[in-house]
């Protein structure tokens, strides 16, 4: 039966593909779904539902957005130590269930408790299902990269759906008809918990395929020791909400964890490196490499959430192709349709070109998303060369602009998945995509401070003077992405020899 699968059987899958592959897309697309949905609606219901003043909505969404992926280091480690990536996974989206279903009863009452349950759960579910996708390959399987990207286009399913979907039944601009408007936002975060029991449901049939993928990391321990730590793990995730609400409501003390949890885990894995060869220490260097400069490209692309979110509302016109969309929603949703098309085509670009071994290293990839988020953040700032006198201006050009982005996305992040997984040795494989995602969070805190800096200039000022100072923000985006892109390649070579055997 499929259960007694061992690691060699899995591994030694004929195709581009594993099929356990197939059913963690499944799982994964419908997490983001849930997450992404959240994500959408974040910074518009705060500013139009919670009354607060752009430049606090900024910076509550930086600090919630960082404190996510802050946790998956967390997460991650849990997950190596104790909890094994099964199990971490579970209670993970239970706890992601638990708070869409506090949001979905009164979102206004229990904005921050709900968040509380969203921010720990990710923090358990998202670096463990990537980590189960590496260990479907085999060290140095040139395959890889294909899969990671596939498995990147379930992402981008779910936030191609939950995106658009989340924030336009919570504006009233779809299923009005059925939905009262009193209820909307309840539907709309009810929506997010539905879909996280689906994803929690396919995860459970997807384990009998996996052999011993993911299982207990304590099997050596005593079955009470092991049961007591793992209830330990429970409930110190459960205590620990109280804090996390504290933290994400109070933006100054998101600042004080932040310069804290980075040094941190950098202390840990250099702890961690004295177990490891030179070589393997090179490769964590090179790791951390990717890791550092992944951090300003999220800095940018994060702008989604936040400074464009308001963008969007107030200075985007409401058709695309002369379809008439939501500007919110396209700005949620745009670049995962773009992934979605391309994703699995990229990969497939990149086997083609392994073979001919014409394929570029992952540093030069990198190098190759930040010049093409130099241009998408370039055509943002040229759209206000199509505004008319009320600061309203062509949605069609800035989803050209987030057609471009995605093609830097696509050489970065689901690539960095995998890169991760190549570089780490398997004692510390969750605890590096936590760090992997911690720089996210790194990216989601100053995409905050980013867009509040925005917000701030543009207070009081007419619709089309904040055309004018959002646009001029993003070109200076441009500017630093374009810088970041050819530095990465010019280093190129050194970060090639640190990587070893790893392309």
């Amino acid at each position: 039966m499929e259960k007694h699968l061992t690691i060699e059987e899995i591994q030694n899958f004929e195709g581009k593909y594993p099929k356990q592959l197939w059913h963690l897309f499944f799982s994964e697309m419908w997490e983001r779904f849930s997450f992404y949905g959240m994500r959408g609606m974040l910074v518009f219901f705060m500013v139009h539902q919670l009354s607060m003043n752009e430049v606090v909505a900024n910076l509550q969404y930086g600090a919630t957005q960082a404190f996510v992926y802050a946790f998956t280091f967390v997460g991650g480690l849990f997950a190596d130590k104790i909890l094994g990536l099964r199990k971490s996974l579970f209670w993970g989206g239970l706890l992601m269930i638990v708070g869409s279903v506090i949001l979905a009863i009164d979102p206004k009452e229990f904005f921050f408790l709900g968040i509380g349950f969203n921010i720990i759960g990710t923090g358990f579910f998202k670096p463990t299902i990537s980590s189960i996708v590496g260990n479907l390959y085999r060290k140095g399987d040139h395959r890889t990269d294909a899969g990671f990207s596939l498995f990147y286009a379930g992402v981008n399913l779910g936030a191609l759906l939950g995106g658009y979907l989340c924030i336009a039944i919570g504006k009233g601009q779809l299923f009005q008809n059925f939905i009262p408007a009193k209820i909307a936002w309840n539907v709309a975060f009810g929506l997010a918990a539905i879909v996280m029991i689906v994803s929690l449901l396919t995860f459970i049939r997807t384990q009998k395929s996996l052999g011993n993928i993911g299982i207990s990391p304590l099997l050596e321990k005593e079955p009470r020791q092991r049961k007591g730590l793992e209830l330990i793990t429970y409930a110190g995730s459960l205590l620990s909400i109280p804090l996390i609400i504290l933290l994400v409501s109070n933006s100054e003390y998101t600042d004080v964890f932040m310069f804290i949890i980075g040094p941190c885990s950098l202390l840990y894995l250099f702890f961690e490196m004295r177990r490891f060869s030179l070589e393997e220490n090179k490769k964590l260097i090179a790791a951390l490499i990717f890791i550092l400069f992944s951090i300003f490209f999220w800095a940018f692309f994060e702008q989604s959430g936040g400074s464009l979110s308001l963008f969007a509302a107030n200075n985007l016109s409401s058709t695309v192709a002369g379809i008439p969309l939501d500007p919110n929603g396209v700005n949620n949703s745009a670049n995962s349709l773009f992934v979605i098309i391309f994703a699995g085509l990229l990969g497939l670009l990149w086997i083609w070109l392994a073979k001919r071994r014409l394929e570029p290293n992952t540093i030069v990839k990198f190098g190759l998303g930040f010049l093409f988020l130099a241009g998408g953040f370039y055509v943002f700032y040229y759209t206000r060369f199509f505004a008319d006198s009320n600061g309203i201006t062509s949605l069609d050009l800035f989803t050209f602009g987030w057609f471009i982005i995605t093609f830097g996305e696509l050489c970065l992040s689901p690539i960095g998945m995998s890169i991760m997984t190549k570089l780490s040795p398997q004692k510390t494989q969750a605890v590096l995509m936590g760090m992997w995602f911690l720089a996210s969070a790194y990216g989601q805190y100053f995409a905050g401070l980013l867009g509040a800096n925005i917000a701030q200039a543009s207070e009081n000022a007419s619709n089309i003077e904040k055309l004018v100072i959002y646009a001029e923000g993003y070109k200076q985006l441009a500017l630093y992405a374009c810088i970041a892109g050819i530095v990465l390649i010019v280093i190129s070579p050194l970060v090639k020899k640190l990587m070893g055997e790893v392309k």
